[in-house]
């Protein structure tokens, strides 16, 4: 299954997922995208895939400034069907790119 070209839709986003997301300030869109044009992510544990991206932030969160936010989910592949499980933000600077600096 190509995760790249699957589109997540309301369904997808069970109460812990929507929770984590609001937590850490990550929108639907920063899902979507990470999903689509991400590099997968290396922390992912067996059995569960990830992707990673790093957006252009250039503002704040929790009383600083960022230039950038990285964008992980987590997810697994269930009969054919991407099923996500949960996200994580880290907000900073000069994260590695692993699409490269073009990558947004």
């Amino acid at each position: 299954m190509n995760i790249d070209k699957t589109k997540v839709t309301v369904s997808d986003f069970h109460p812990h997922l929507e929770a984590r997301m609001t937590q850490r300030g990550v929108t639907k869109e920063e899902l979507q995208t990470t999903l689509v044009k991400g590099w997968p992510a290396d922390d992912a544990k067996a059995g569960t895939a990830g992707k990673v991206f790093v957006f252009p932030y250039n503002a704040e969160w929790l009383g600083k400034t960022f230039a950038e936010k990285e964008v992980t989910v987590y997810y697994k592949l269930i009969g054919g069907k991407v099923v996500l499980l949960t996200v994580k933000a880290r907000y900073g600077n000069s994260f590695p790119k692993g699409g490269g600096w073009d990558a947004y």
